[in-house]
């Protein structure tokens, strides 16, 4: 448990000589102050609105509460700072201590609180909390509470985030508890977002881009049997020029196929080679259909009633 005491003690110590500055330098402004134990002794350093009336004159009042703090708190070597505070409405405590002052000297304690809120949050502050509980108009105690902007009550945010500052203002029915919840303007919450603008979002890559407007090429492949019935059945309706202008592709693949087309059929069938008297044409028969080769194309086509027509 000796680990355990020390913690407690050190806590214990250091809120205790927070309510002894805070009584000795209520005059001065008194803002809170920072412990920071260190080899070479105890750094402390006091914030305030007025560090000149901490120092003293030629530092007779930093040299007496050097003197009492090492004595009262058993510290080894206190060294005592005094630092000034540039903005008093973002300090919780100086602004707690401002509203108890208030309070003392008459003001309506629903005037009051609105006051400080409104000098918090002209400030720049992202929230402020204040609350006031005690005997406020009558002989029952009551809290009422002021609340502007946005405030952590719990959690880790709450402690770490929230600057907290507590007073006391003592009239004639009895004391006032006066409380002091600020959030900086400079603090990042865990549970703040922004929305981008449309102008914001970055654009896609172009490479992107490109790979998806590019069109895969597709292949489409005809049967050569079917290709060739169609041109026949065109030749029956068709003048001789479109069916030669039809069969010439298709020839012209099925040259790339098979340079060279031999006597035997496209499935290895072995076709008749019937030569016509009295001209160079030559003909055969693969797959049912009549093929012929003659000196106006070099490469074998089907043959179609066009052609016969034409040389009757």
């Amino acid at each position: 448990m000796a680990v355990e005491k020390k913690f407690v003690n050190d806590g214990y110590v250091k809120a205790s000589m927070d309510e002894y500055f805070a009584k000795q330098l209520s005059r001065a402004g008194y803002g809170g102050m920072e412990l920071n134990r260190t080899p070479m002794g105890t750094q402390i350093v006091i914030y305030s609105e007025k560090p000149g009336m901490v120092i003293g004159k030629a530092g007779k009042v930093i040299r007496k509460l050097t003197r009492d703090v090492g004595i009262k708190y058993n510290l080894e070597n206190p060294q005592i700072d005094a630092q000034e505070v540039k903005r008093p409405e973002l300090n919780a405590q100086m602004m707690a201590s401002r509203l108890a002052s208030s309070i003392e000297r008459g003001w309506y304690f629903r005037k009051a609180g609105h006051n400080t809120i409104r000098a918090v949050m002209s400030a720049g502050a992202l929230g402020c909390e204040v609350v006031i509980s005690g005997k406020l108009t009558g002989s029952r105690s009551r809290v009422e509470k002021f609340v502007d902007g946005y405030v952590k009550h719990s959690g880790k945010p709450a402690e770490e985030l929230v600057d907290e500052g507590f007073a006391v203002a003592v009239k004639k029915l009895g004391t006032l508890g006066c409380k002091v919840r600020i959030i900086h303007p400079d603090v990042v919450l865990p549970d703040s977002y922004r929305v981008k603008e449309s102008s914001e979002i970055p654009e896609e890559a172009p490479e992107v881009k490109a790979a998806e407007k590019e069109e895969v090429p597709v292949k489409v492949e005809a049967a050569p049997a079917k290709v060739e019935k169609v041109v026949e059945e065109v030749a029956e309706v068709a003048e001789p020029e479109l069916v030669e202008e039809a069969a010439e592709p298709e020839a012209a693949e099925t040259e790339e196929a098979e340079p060279e087309m031999s006597a035997e059929g496209e499935e290895g069938e072995e076709s008749e080679l019937i030569y016509v008297e009295g001209s160079d044409e030559v003909r055969r028969q693969v797959n049912g259909v009549w093929q012929h080769k003659h000196e106006s194309y070099d490469y074998w086509h089907p043959m179609a009633r066009v052609h016969k027509e034409a040389k009757e």
